[in-house]
């Protein structure tokens, strides 16, 4: 894919140092670093190699990338090599893509306790598809699936949401047999919108009672239980939306499909339109009318903003296995339910073709493989002179 003529770097380096000083009431060090690395991102500031074709001896240094999970121009390469870990893992079966959300109610509250909260959202939602999936009125199995967490809309605001994959079918109690879906949907949107509700205010609750919840600001009332249970009544008596699809394809599809979903950030560079007079003009798709693509205008420190509402907390794993795919059953499970679907379990490693694209990319003049042949601090690229083309780093 060609370069986009706007990317979130260049807008981060337009508003500088005066942006963080503007926001100081609310930005925090961890803003900053994310700031820092996506405009230093494949560039001197961040070192870099050198490269030579193998064909023609034509060179060229290429820019170090900052590898912050929030960059825009980070994620291509992690996204290949999750799918390529996750290929000999994908049952020879139609998978299913469940999408638990969050009432926008209770945004104020997530932005001031990202962790307890994200974490909540997995566990429940997780929790709810392995009870109803349990259930024998429905399919009576042990299912397995991982979720990757969102927490933006179209528009950049907040929309905590999960994304779970999972295959259309599961492991009976016995351990004897695969147990297919006996209808279209899987399992019951409706049944799991009211079990994750109920799942989720009692979780909710419970991280209060035990003084997980912090209130701060507009919020401060909120510390009080009585205050608190007012403000979650409404919300929890109101029907929370499950959105699935009907089962779709294989193994093969699955793995263009989970593309999308990974290692997605709150917004791509491509999807940036201008900035002039300050403004900063996206794309954005209109889900309330039929996927409209429409612009959207905003402010360079309001976009700034709704970027930052996506930091996720340090360390926190926005992409988590469960059921049959949990990290301690994966290797008894997995090999069960490919012996039960008539297949074997691949045992080589798959090796995706981005694996070594770090030392291997192709020669702008003539096609061939280009090598590293020599690694440059940020000062040994300064002292290069002429400077040379700058192509895409690992």
């Amino acid at each position: 894919m060609s370069r986009p003529p706007l990317e979130v770097a260049d807008l981060i380096r337009s508003a500088g140092a005066a942006f963080i000083e503007r926001n100081r009431k609310w930005i925090s060090w961890k803003h900053i670093k994310v700031l820092l690395a996506i405009a230093r991102c494949r560039t001197a500031a961040l070192g870099g190699h050198l490269d030579e074709c193998t064909r023609c001896g034509h060179r060229a240094i290429s820019y170090n990338s900052c590898r912050n999970r929030h960059c825009p121009k980070c994620q291509t390469a992690a996204r290949e090599r999750w799918i390529a870990a996750r290929q000999r893992e994908l049952l020879p079966a139609r998978y299913v893509h469940v999408v638990f959300t969050l009432p926008r109610h209770l945004a104020p509250l997530v932005l001031q306790n990202k962790r307890v909260i994200y974490d909540l959202l997995f566990r429940t939602s997780a929790e709810t598809l392995l009870e109803v999936a349990r259930d024998p009125q429905h399919l009576g199995a042990e299912i397995g699936f991982f979720s990757v967490l969102h927490t933006w809309s179209q528009k950049l605001e907040l929309h905590p949401h999960v994304h779970c994959v999972v295959p259309a079918g599961g492991l009976s109690a016995d351990g004897t047999r695969w147990i297919k879906p006996r209808y279209d949907c899987f399992l019951p949107v409706e049944v799991l919108g009211a079990v994750f509700r109920g799942k989720f205010h009692q979780a909710l609750k419970r991280a209060f009672r035990d003084g997980k919840l912090t209130f701060h600001g507009d919020l401060k009332l909120l510390a009080q239980p009585k205050t608190f249970a007012a403000w979650l009544r409404p919300l929890f008596r109101k029907d929370w939306v499950v959105y699935a699809k009907p089962p779709f394809g294989g193994p093969e599809y699955v793995l263009q499909y989970l593309g999308r979903y990974t290692h997605r950030v709150a917004i791509s560079n491509h999807r940036l339109v201008s900035f002039v007079d300050g403004k900063v003009t996206f794309r954005w798709r209109d889900s309330a009318h039929n996927n409209e693509q429409k612009l959207l205008a905003l402010s360079l420190d309001e976009f700034l903003c709704r970027f930052l509402l996506h930091v996720l907390p340090k360390g926190f794993v926005r992409i988590r296995n469960f059921g049959f795919l949990a990290n301690r059953r994966r290797a008894t499970l997995l090999a069960l339910c490919f012996q039960l679907l008539g297949s074997a379990l691949q045992t080589e490693q798959y090796t995706s073709d981005t694996k070594d694209s770090s030392d291997l990319w192709l020669c702008p003049k003539c096609g061939a493989p280009m090598m590293v042949i020599e690694r440059l601090t940020a000062a040994e690229i300064q002292l290069r002179s002429p400077p040379v083309m700058v192509s895409a780093a690992a």
